[in-house]
Formats: structure tokens, C-alpha cells, sequence
């Protein structure tokens, strides 16, 4: 019975090792900092029409801008055909997918925040309702300011 418990431990001990690599290389292949694989690029581009993040047909041109610069066009442009919370979602979106704007994510965020109360005619509280944790609070900061 020793012998069996033994045995059953030494196989433990060299398969779980193993396991745990092969899981969480797989696990790591997910993430949103790990290169886009061809099956993502496909996702993103069907799903966005064109494949600009939150352009659509009918929004202004940004060509020639700087990329912040055309982010900003396309978050006010959600604001006032959507909501806050979508303008939020799609900043989100954008940092994840083009980490080199998140330098520019606070104010950014809080420009969105200041032109909610504007769409509220003054409601902070209605513009703050749509505050997400997305660069740490700055919409709501900007909702207040």
C-alpha cells in the first residue's frame, strides 16, 4: 500500500508540472497584450465595418490627424449619438487595442466627462450615473469639473 501512495506521488509530481506550463501558456495566448492573431484581426475588422475603432459612416473626417486627436473626434461624436457609457466603452476599447493613446486616456476621459454634464444640460448627477473605472475615474473627475 506504501509503495502505491509513493508511486502515485512520483507520477503526480512530474505530470503536474507539466500540466500547469501547458495551461497557462495556453492561458497567456489570450490576453490583451499579446499580439493579435489572424482570427482577431478578423473579429475586429468585421465587427467595426471598416475596421476604424468607433467610426462610422457618417462621422467627420480625421484623416491627418494625430491619433488622439481623431480618438477624441470619435469619443464626441459617440457622446452625442449615444451615451456616455458608450464613449466609455469605446475608450476602453481603444486602450486595449492601441496601448500607445493610453498616455492620453485621463483627459481624454475627462473631456468626455465635462461634455456629459454639457448633453445633461448641467446634471452632473445624470453624467456621473455613467462613470467606469476607465483611466482611473478621470470622467467622473471630469463630470464635476
Amino acid at each position: 500500500m506504501k509503495q502505491l501512495v509513493r508511486r502515485i506521488a512520483q507520477t503526480v509530481a512530474l505530470t503536474l508540472p507539466v500540466i500547469l506550463v501547458t495551461t497557462g501558456t495556453l492561458a497567456v495566448t489570450r490576453v490583451p497584450w499579446a499580439p493579435p492573431t489572424g482570427l482577431d484581426q478578423q473579429v475586429v475588422a468585421a465587427s467595426s465595418g471598416d475596421g476604424a475603432i468607433g467610426r462610422s459612416s457618417s462621422s467627420p473626417s480625421t484623416e491627418g490627424m494625430a491619433p488622439q486627436d481623431a480618438l477624441r473626434v470619435d469619443l464626441m461624436e459617440e457622446l452625442r449619438n449615444h451615451n456616455p457609457g458608450t464613449a466609455l466603452d469605446l475608450l476602453e476599447r481603444t486602450m486595449r487595442e492601441k496601448p500607445s493613446l493610453t498616455p492620453y486616456c485621463s483627459q481624454l476621459a475627462g473631456e468626455l466627462g465635462r461634455a456629459a454634464v454639457k448633453k445633461y444640460q448641467g446634471d452632473v448627477q445624470r453624467a456621473r450615473s455613467f462613470a467606469r473605472p476607465v483611466c482611473d475615474g478621470s470622467f467622473a473627475a471630469g463630470a464635476v469639473n
